[in-house]
């Protein structure tokens, strides 16, 4: 017994290096099998989140989920997560609503909805000048922010091609729509007509009719209501929507170089107004397109 002991302690004096390493090397994969594995599993935080059959508003719903639901997260695409449920049923659910933890009044097609704001100009491009030489970019970016509020507040994922007044040059700004897969872009701007006070109004700009384009502006367009004149849906040749692929609306609110139009687009109240019409605008165009594919 007492040779064996002596073997064995001069076995471990002569591999105690490779041992170690070993025993480290185990130690380090089971923990991260643990911390992946745990990574992969999520809880549900908020209820009656909409599964469905593939990624996407547009695909069909199979079931909701429940609050505290344990999930595991199969694959990760464009925002949505594929997930596997306790009694083994799979199907997609969008990712930013599983992370989401203040709770939504209702979870509806718009809170599974990805959109790009694109405040107008910025930077060096301070667009349109008012008569006391205010700049457009500062209230185009003003109004997204805004506009973000509200739609955050629906659960929808809103994605600003600029935070800041910064520069964000034409061809790069229909990419970030492509880029996050979104399903609508829309870009904000205030007119300027040649001479000073000689127009005033509103309007709802597409490019591409076949795209959705043309709807979601008649459905923005319909919810506005402001308090200037409404110059209705027209096709416009620029270049933010025409280079776009996803449905993708231009809204010009009102005359920078018109002191009645201005009085309003300086205004926190106006502003707020097409904030809070514009998700409901995109309700009903979301709510549109499903009976239409239907």
């Amino acid at each position: 017994m007492k040779k064996l002991v002596q073997l064995m302690r001069l076995w471990l004096m002569k591999f105690w290096v490779p041992l170690t390493i070993v025993i480290v090397m185990l130690g380090t994969a089971v923990s991260l099998t643990v911390v992946l594995l745990h990574k992969q599993q999520i809880t549900v935080q908020i209820p009656n989140l909409t599964l469905r059959k593939q990624k996407g508003v547009e695909s069909a719903p199979i079931s909701v989920l429940k609050k505290g639901e344990h999930l595991q997260i199969l694959k990760k695409s464009e925002g949505w997560y594929e997930v596997r449920r306790e009694d083994e049923s799979t199907g997609w659910v969008a990712g930013w609503l599983l992370h989401r933890q203040q709770p939504l009044k209702s979870v509806t097609p718009l809170s599974e909805t990805t959109i790009v704001l694109d405040p107008g100009h910025g930077g060096s491009d301070v667009g349109s000048l008012s008569t006391n030489n205010k700049y457009e970019k500062t209230y185009t970016l003003q109004l997204a922010k805004r506009v973000a509020k509200q739609l955050r507040k629906t659960g929808a994922r809103v994605i600003m091609t600029r935070n800041t007044d910064k520069i964000v040059y034409l061809a790069k700004i229909p990419k970030v729509a492509e880029d996050n897969h979104a399903d609508m872009f829309i870009s904000f701007h205030f007119d300027s007509s040649p001479d000073p006070n000689t127009a005033t109004g509103y309007t709802s700009y597409y490019y591409h009719k076949d795209n959705g384009s043309y709807a979601l502006a008649k459905s923005i367009n319909a919810k506005l209501a402001l308090p200037l004149l409404n110059k209705g849906v027209e096709y416009g040749n620029f270049l933010v929507i025409r280079d776009n692929s996803v449905p993708a609306i231009l809204l010009e609110n009102g005359y920078m170089n018109s002191n009645h139009d201005f009085k309003y687009i300086k205004s926190k109240a106006y502003q707020e107004k097409i904030a809070k019409a514009i998700p409901i605008g995109i309700q009903n165009y979301l709510t549109n397109q499903t009976k239409t594919a239907q």
